[in-house]
């Protein structure tokens, strides 16, 4: 009953999926950083913009709705993962001694991460651009362990020590921290 409790108390303090509006004051997560949002509707293009390593400023146009606002700030989250994620894959394929084919970004409800083996493709969920650097390098390079191995089993375990020694503090990080309900990466 206890572990209930932790759980139920641990799900709610995290919050829930969908639940920001994008309105001005809310608190967002960039690479494991709260930043306050702060909306700005204006004429032209719409921009995200980190500004003084507090705030997010979303300009967007005005009358923009909700789903509009979030729109901007997923695009602009898909982009950044396109900037960090090429220097990670660079740095531990050759350390690894693999290759993938190709990698992508998607929403994932229950998943960090995927790898399709056959295909050597690797899907990353765009939420690990709210996670911290080193949660989102933790799951890069389980999912390229899983090159070498398919199944979470002594093996995989082992790689994941040698590769990565503190990847489970990471793990551990990363499912702990202010992001939806995600559980785990496959």
């Amino acid at each position: 009953l206890g572990w209930i409790r932790r759980k139920r108390a641990d799900i709610l303090a995290r919050g829930r999926p969908g639940s920001h509006a994008f309105v001005t004051g809310e608190h967002h997560q960039v690479e494991g950083m709260p930043y306050r949002l702060d909306v700005i509707e204006r004429a032209g293009p719409s921009v995200v913009t980190l500004r003084d390593n507090r705030t997010l400023e979303l300009r967007v146009r005005p009358g923009s709705d909700r789903a509009a606002r979030e729109a901007v700030l997923l695009g602009w989250y898909r982009e950044r993962l396109r900037e960090l994620i090429p220097p990670l894959l660079s740095k531990w394929e050759p350390i690894m001694g693999v290759q993938t084919a190709e990698w992508r970004i998607k929403r994932m409800t229950t998943r960090w991460g995927t790898c399709n083996i056959v295909a050597r493709r690797i899907w990353l969920n765009l939420e690990l651009a709210k996670a911290s650097p080193e949660c989102l390098e933790y799951v890069v390079v389980h999912e390229l362990v899983h090159l070498l191995e398919r199944h979470h089993n002594a093996r995989f375990t082992g790689y994941m020590d040698r590769f990565l020694p503190n990847w489970r503090q990471r793990r551990d990080d990363l499912n702990r921290g202010p992001l939806p309900n995600v559980s785990g990466v496959d």
